[in-house]
């Protein structure tokens, strides 16, 4: 798993209840991987009341209500491989891999998941796109500099916080008459955010390449 400089820095590592948790997970024998493979069936999960509750197939409020706490789920397992494998020093050979391959599911399924549930299916799919390239341009940066770039403005925490929010909101459609307006703004925002994060993280990458300051 990342650890130093390669490690998304986040403050809720030092919270009591992540170390808490981290703690009783490291206890119950559970591997680090497993708790990467979870936070895909959580996205899975997600997207699936997304799209049921825009086609009609369960409750509205219900479905993004439920969609949104997938995806708070989906980062508490992104959070506790990381710290049942470095600070539970339960490290695996595999653990990058394990630490990388599920993000660049679970992020794509979510947001084109939430495009296809509002009728914006193609600007959910961009998003997913997107997200998937800022980690790629993070991967190669690293390969190259030995430093991961973590910087937004959508990073994954700000895409999820902005995705979990307009679920909420969304949610609450009933009580105006909306129909997903909110999460189709909210797909666009994440979309172009991200693609300024894209094309940040590249030209960071590429001034430190030239030995200038990013």
């Amino acid at each position: 798993m990342e650890e130093n400089s390669s490690r998304r820095p986040l403050k809720v590592r030092s919270t009591e209840w992540a170390r808490a948790l981290a703690t009783l997970l490291s206890k119950s024998g559970i591997s680090p991987n497993t708790i990467s493979a979870l936070s895909v069936v959580a996205a899975a999960l997600g997207a699936a009341a997304f799209i049921a509750a825009g086609r009609g197939w369960i409750d509205w409020t219900g479905g993004w209500i439920a969609g949104a706490l997938c995806i708070q789920a989906r980062l508490i397992c992104n959070l506790m491989d990381g710290m049942v494998a470095v600070e539970g020093g339960r490290k695996s050979p595999t653990g990058e891999l394990w630490n990388e391959v599920p993000d660049r599911i679970a992020d794509p399924l979510l947001l084109a998941g939430a495009g296809w549930a509002v009728g914006l299916p193609w600007t959910g799919a961009l998003a997913g796109w997107a997200a998937v390239m800022t980690a790629y341009v993070r991967a190669i940066g690293a390969t190259l500099t030995g430093v991961q770039d973590f910087c937004g403005p959508f990073a994954k925490q700000q895409r999820m916080a902005c995705l979990t929010f307009a679920a909420l909101v969304t949610a609450a459609d009933p009580l105006w008459n909306g129909r997903g307006q909110v999460m189709q703004a909210a797909l666009i925002l994440i979309a172009a955010g991200t693609g300024i994060t894209l094309l940040r993280r590249l030209l960071r990458l590429a001034a430190k390449l030239k030995g200038e300051k990013p």
